[in-house]
């Protein structure tokens, strides 16, 4: 382990290298210190309940850097293909460990730094536009926490002007940075909206997030149909005619290029 400069063979929290575990952590394929029944974990898995608006890290969830993390990722990854009995030695199998270690640290869940942050700058509304600014179909790419498979949708957030304005793009990098890690769609979307509160320094800000849960449609229920919509609004947007034209602006159809 890298930590602070110095290298360490034993990570911070002490997991084998090996994926092994000792013999006494599990009786009849459950561990000892576990008192959840696999129904209860399916249970709450398919709840998609947020414990708290913040992730959920450790607090030394930065001891490793990210170098470290692919090393280690890399050979638990491949002791799970082990154990699922695939072939390591297959020319197309053989490099997988290290692309999904690589894709985990680096991409799909690189928000979980808050170093990737994006830090937007501000302008002056020389325009003095005092009306809702609207951002519609931003694209919503990140993963269930519960089964680390991908949600997929769109994102429609919406600010009202407090003196400031921000650039369009840098409202789907902020929304690009919450999806970057395991998520469950009412966070992502809390989330989503008190950063664009602070951004923006106004209260006047909604949030729209509809979405496919592929832990919905290929596995338990496997309805390809449904999605979700969770929703954020604040300030003006609690109004009733506020919020009904941006609904409106949400619902229409989009320009087409």
């Amino acid at each position: 382990m890298k930590l602070n400069g110095t290298s360490s063979n034993t990570p911070s929290n002490s997991v084998p290298l090996n994926g092994q575990t000792h013999a006494n952590d599990h009786k009849n394929g459950h561990s000892v210190d576990c008192h959840c029944s696999d129904e209860l974990i399916d249970e709450m898995g398919d709840a998609h309940g947020a414990t708290s608006i913040d992730t959920p890290m450790r607090p030394d969830a930065f001891a490793l850097d990210d170098d470290f993390k692919i090393d280690l990722i890399e050979e638990h990854f491949r002791e799970i293909m082990n154990i699922l009995g695939l072939d390591l030695t297959d020319d197309s199998l053989k490099g997988s460990p290290r692309r999904v270690a690589k894709m985990y640290v680096k991409e799909v869940f690189s928000g979980l730094n808050p170093a990737n942050k994006p830090e937007p700058t501000l302008f002056e509304n020389k325009f003095r536009y005092n009306e809702m600014l609207v951002e519609k179909d931003i694209t919503v790419q990140t993963y269930c926490e519960h089964h680390f498979v991908p949600i997929i949708g769109k994102a429609h957030v919406a600010y009202i002007s407090s003196g400031k304005v921000i650039g369009l793009s840098k409202l789907n990098r902020i929304v690009e940075y919450f999806c970057k890690r395991p998520q469950v769609q009412e966070r992502l979307t809390v989330q989503i909206a008190d950063e664009l509160k602070r951004v923006l320094e106004t209260d006047d800000v909604a949030v729209i997030v509809d979405a496919k849960h592929l832990c919905v449609s290929t596995r338990g229920v496997r309805d390809l149909n449904s999605s979700t919509i969770t929703s954020s609004y604040s300030g003006k947007f609690d109004e009733e005619a506020t919020r009904q034209e941006l609904l409106r602006y949400v619902t229409q159809s989009s320009v087409t290029i």
